[in-house]
């Protein structure tokens, strides 16, 4: 019998990983975190404001309180895969959306091979996850801009298979 043919259009592959601290404030903490993060990547993080004054948290509007940094390729997975061996390999599968993204956090970056320094602190932070299929340029791009058709999504389910597939995940309920 012929052999089963896989199409490369249905693989699913990471997007891109979001790393997030939010202090929850401006000044030193959010410098140091803005440190910790460029450590980590290599990359000069950018840094998320506040949408709307708290006066129980003193945040003022349009003020700075988070800083993030998106990665790509090949340093997203490796940051990835170091974030997910904190976490062991186990998600919950609230943990997913419906459009086939995934995050989750850890409690301390020096779990992630980083050394410990006295002076800035200890963070945690946010990894958020997009995967994607190819053909998503086309709901992207400027000319020429198309739908992407419902069964070329990528679902929740999708997204769980993947990981139990790629990472021999566990996910728990």
């Amino acid at each position: 019998m012929a052999e089963e043919k896989v199409n490369p259009m249905r693989d699913i592959r990471v997007d891109k990983v979001v790393l997030n601290i939010s202090v929850g404030e401006s000044g030193d903490r959010l410098t140091r975190a803005s440190k910790v993060l460029e450590q980590l990547s290599g990359q000069e993080p950018r840094f998320g404001i506040a949408r709307y004054t708290v006066r129980s948290f003193s945040i003022r509007r349009g003020e700075k309180i988070s800083c993030y940094v998106t990665l790509r390729g090949e340093k997203a997975l490796e940051l990835l895969e170091r974030g997910l061996k904190v976490k062991e390999y186990e998600l919950r599968k609230h943990n997913f959306s419906a459009e086939g993204n995934f995050g989750f956090g850890i409690q301390e970056h020096i779990d992630l091979g980083l050394k410990y320094d006295p002076s800035t602190g200890i963070y945690g932070m946010d990894f958020t996850v997009v995967l994607t299929r190819p053909g998503k340029r086309v709901s992207k791009r400027k000319i020429k801009r198309g739908r992407v058709g419902k069964p070329h999504r990528v679902t929740k389910d999708d997204a769980m298979k993947w990981f139990q597939k790629t990472y021999s995940g566990i996910l728990l309920n």
